[in-house]
């Protein structure tokens, strides 16, 4: 229970503080602005990898769990709850930002700003990129030394600066999921699904060679 627990934890805060910043952002007529966002994102993920990595591994992402678990590294029975605890959290925080701003009609919705398959192709990418740091700085599905909140933060930091524009850097189902329900949006919702697997997944069989040839 402490393990999901955490993941309940750590994904409301990152979907809370993530998504948070987007809709202050817009409150507040581009204060953030895009440096301010990616920092926001990069920090939150910092944050929870340190409070709650040693607990529970610090996914909060379902594609990250279940990549772990396709590299054997995370019991398979294991993915359904922490699924849950996810996706719980992430609609928790949708929820209550939709309490605190309910004017605001998008709580930072995941859309293309161009065509879905550009979107989708650039998701596959910074996923397949977020997961490859991932797998490198983790022991087992938990991550190693005091860097590694640095380097997956960073990534994340990175990703939000390069994507952000173009597809809003969704990188996580329940991020993009979450907001959708609330406000009952749906359009591309597709796309920020499909992406984080296939990117995650990518990045699995990609570490694998990488490994083999490190053996």
């Amino acid at each position: 229970m402490r393990k999901y627990l955490s993941e309940f934890i750590g994904t409301f805060i990152l979907v809370f503080v993530g998504t948070g910043c987007v809709v202050v952002n817009q409150q507040t007529n581009g204060a953030l602005g895009l440096s301010g966002i990616a920092t926001v994102w990069g920090l939150a993920i910092i944050a929870m990898v340190y409070a709650f990595g040693d607990i529970s591994g610090t996914h909060l992402n379902p594609a990250v769990t279940v990549a772990f678990a396709i590299d054997k590294r995370f019991d398979w029975k294991e993915v359904p709850p922490f699924l849950v605890a996810q996706f719980v959290g992430a609609l928790a925080a949708s929820f209550t930002l939709h309490f605190l701003f309910p004017e605001n009609k998008t709580l930072a919705l995941t859309q293309p700003s161009g065509s879905e398959v550009q979107s989708l192709i650039l998701e596959i990418i910074m996923m397949f990129i977020l997961m490859l740091v991932i797998l490198r700085v983790s022991v087992g599905a938990k991550e190693k030394g005091i860097t590694a909140g640095i380097a997956i933060g960073g990534t994340v930091w990175l990703l939000v600066l390069f994507g952000g524009p173009i597809s809003g850097t969704g990188l996580n189902p329940t991020r993009s999921l979450a907001p959708a329900i609330v406000v009952g949006n749906f359009q591309s919702l597709w796309l920020y699904i499909i992406a984080p697997f296939a990117g995650a997944i990518l990045a699995v069989f990609v570490h694998r060679v990488i490994h083999i040839t490190e053996d």
